[in-house]
């Protein structure tokens, strides 16, 4: 790699991690002063801060859940999957990730019907299942973070490392650090806002690449280019498991495997991760399964396109003068995309690789930050040390926490990388540490039959026999020689995370139905939520959680409500409010997102890949290309869905902050926004 590391200089490294990290603290304070001045929306406020009012759009909301799936490994590990493996790569890496996405809007369903009112999926573990749960429950879920975010920080600083020469501990701490400034000044809405910035120009570079590599690169320019120059590597260095020995196939044994590992571990990271129950919490209730239904299409073209593109380019350039060799070591730390950048398009494809990556990872970290803040302020600090915590004492304690979990990620990735655990084995790693928590939780989430003690122990037992078989296998397949290398292979992580999975689910479930609870969500619905008795007397005060437990009583009472009163204190209070609130329309949206959801997994890890599979085809020109046109397509799509629907669906709210911009201008202080509630009040 030493080709690429004096591609550029090392101030460049530290230009792109401080400069931009400064300009978007920057942008996010013009944010946060126009949102408090020109919207109803004060970023003063706790629920604001930790979840935007329960108000975004689903443009926004899918925009987020893109940025935040778009980690580093998003753009380096699928390219490294597609180096490794051929074409089977890039399609199991993006199916393989997107169909917990679009599962996941089951679940978003299910939390604004049960708990249209909490802060964090733990509240909901606590209240309904008590403190023991609650904190071994919390044990998976900072576990997830703690690892998610370990792989963001050791591919951003690797990559950062491999093209400026910048010093690596520097890059692990530089990267979060400047991350959490803009977290703290903006909150939940203002980095949705910043996500969407950072997805606009990820999708611009994206697209640079795609037409380099297949219409103008002098090296490969075009797809039967890339056919000849794919099958002479084959021919020099055929991939062994796949037909023929081909890049050209999906008949590759070593790219199934890496589908079900990645199928596995990408559901532990997304159902264990806050990061994605946040997005549902902060979106307007009727729009939820559409924002994630949107999210997962959209996100699948990035490591499609992305990894069919440069993983792919750096097969072909094997031998080129100005393509890196790659180590093992490198290809597992990600290196195949920005080694390729580089000897495509020299210091500007090297720069906007790096550019690339450092928005990547900058909007994945954003959404860890603001993930754990909320589980460490309304999980530990209100919970088990302050319950009567103030407003302003839960903001301050949110603004803290990013603080505090921004240098445990720096710490974090810097064990790993010292260690020498790479974000390659990370990512096959966190499967079998993580999975066997993926259905307790969902089923405590969903299922009024779950049972306490059998999701309980179907996480903790599932965990312990995930790790053992994982060692096991490695000591049985490697001479009873366990380290990072053997660790690490594809058939010890199978193994690990399939028992991890099947038995966390197979005991919850079984103990579940042999011993049914009989659990009444309108206890968790309760949760943070004041009863409208009427327009008069505004939010009555909440009843107490306990007694409901004690008397069973529902909250659904027949009272008058004023519903334009109560959609107004939905969104100065972050409250779901009853007029908001259909339940009939979200038992709907949930038919629709697991018909959908399911559909659509279907296709994506069954029909297409499993088809393609069984025939052994090796592509020719032809098949190739119409390959590559649907990942130009489906960029296209994507591009589309989070970067100008998110326009067009808040072109009122833009209106609105414009006039006031301009009034501002011409009449100073005439342009800010004015409660009507407050206006209409007598002086």
């Amino acid at each position: 790699m030493s080709s690429v590391a004096t591609v550029l200089p090392q101030g460049a490294g530290y230009g792109v991690v401080v400069g931009i990290g400064l300009f978007f603290s920057a942008l996010m304070i013009g944010i946060s002063y126009v949102q408090g001045r020109y919207t109803a929306f004060k970023p003063s406020n706790s629920e604001e801060f930790s979840s935007a009012s329960r108000s975004v759009k689903p443009g926004l909301i899918a925009a987020g859940i893109v940025s935040a799936w778009t980690w580093a490994a998003t753009l380096l590990q699928s390219s490294a999957v597609a180096y490794e493996y051929g074409i089977s790569g890039p399609w199991w890496y993006a199916s393989g990730a997107t169909v917990q996405v679009l599962l996941f809007a089951m679940l978003a369903a299910k939390l604004k019907m049960n708990a249209p009112n909490a802060h964090t999926w733990l509240e909901i573990v606590g209240v309904r299942w008590g403190t023991a749960a609650h904190l071994i429950l919390m044990f998976f879920g900072l576990a997830t973070n703690i690892i998610v975010s370990s792989m963001l920080i050791l591919g951003g600083s690797a990559t950062v490392t491999a093209l400026t020469g910048m010093n690596t501990l520097a890059a692990c701490f530089l990267i979060p650090v400047g991350v959490a400034i803009y977290v703290v000044v903006g909150g939940m809405r203002s980095t949705l806002i910043c996500d969407y910035t950072h997805t606009t120009v990820l999708f611009a570079i994206i697209f640079t690449f795609l037409f380099t590599v297949y219409a103008t690169s002098p090296k490969i320019g075009s797809i039967s280019k890339m056919h000849e120059l794919l099958t002479a590597a084959a021919i020099t260095n055929p991939v062994s498991g796949n037909a023929g020995g081909s890049y050209l196939t999906m008949r590759s044994l070593n790219g199934l495997i890496f589908g079900v590992i990645n199928i596995i571990g990408n559901f532990a990271t997304v159902f264990n991760d806050q990061a994605y129950w946040q997005r549902a919490i902060a979106s307007r209730p009727e729009t939820t399964v559409k924002a994630y239904l949107l999210g997962g299409i959209a996100w699948f073209s990035i490591p499609f396109g992305l990894a069919t593109t440069l993983g792919l380019a750096a097969v072909a350039l094997k031998g080129d003068p100005d393509m890196g060799i790659l180590s093992p070591a490198a290809v597992s730390a990600g290196l195949p995309a920005p080694t390729a950048a580089a000897a495509l398009l020299g210091q500007s494809g090297a720069a906007a690789m790096l550019v690339l990556l450092f928005l990547a990872v900058t909007s994945a970290t954003s959404a860890e930050l603001i993930a754990v803040s909320s589980i460490l302020t309304y999980d530990v600090y209100k919970r088990y040390v302050n319950p009567l915590a103030t407003e302003v004492q839960i903001l301050n304690m949110g603004h803290y926490m990013v603080a505090f979990f921004a240098l445990v990620m720096g710490f974090c990735g810097l064990i790993f990388f010292y260690i020498g655990v790479s974000m390659g084995w990370l990512y096959l790693f966190m499967g079998t540490f993580l999975g066997s928590a993926v259905v307790p939780i969902a089923l405590c989430i969903t299922w009024s039959k779950a049972n306490k003690w059998g999701c309980v122990t179907g996480a903790v037992g599932g965990l312990v026999l995930g790790v053992m078989s994982w060692l096991v296998a490695t000591a049985k397949l490697n001479d009873n020689v366990i380290n990072v290398v053997t660790s690490g292979g594809n058939y010890p992580m199978l193994t690990g995370n399939l028992v991890a999975i099947a038995v966390g689910g197979i005991i919850a479930v079984v103990w579940s139905l042999l011993a049914p609870e009989n659990f009444d969500f309108d206890i968790t619905r309760a949760i943070n939520k004041p009863v409208l008795v009427g327009a008069s007397e505004g939010l009555e005060k909440e009843e107490s959680i306990e007694e409901k437990k004690k008397t069973g009583e529902s909250e659904h009472k027949t009272v008058p409500v004023d519903e334009e009163h109560a959609y107004e204190s939905a969104h100065k209070t972050g409250i779901t409010s009853a007029a908001e609130l259909n339940l009939a329309g979200l038992k709907q949206a949930f038919r629709f997102a697991a018909w959908s959801s399911l559909v659509l997994t279907i296709i994506l890890v069954i029909i297409i890949p499993l088809s393609l599979f069984g025939s052994s085809v090796v592509y020719g020109v032809s098949g190739f290309g119409a390959w590559v046109v649907i990942g130009f397509i489906w960029a296209f799509l994507a591009a589309f869905i989070v970067v100008l629907y998110p326009l067009w669906e808040s072109r009122a709210g833009i209106i609105m902050v414009g006039k006031g911009i301009v009034k501002d201008m011409f009449k100073p202080g005439s342009g800010k926004y004015v409660d009507p509630e407050e206006d209409a009040v007598p002086a």
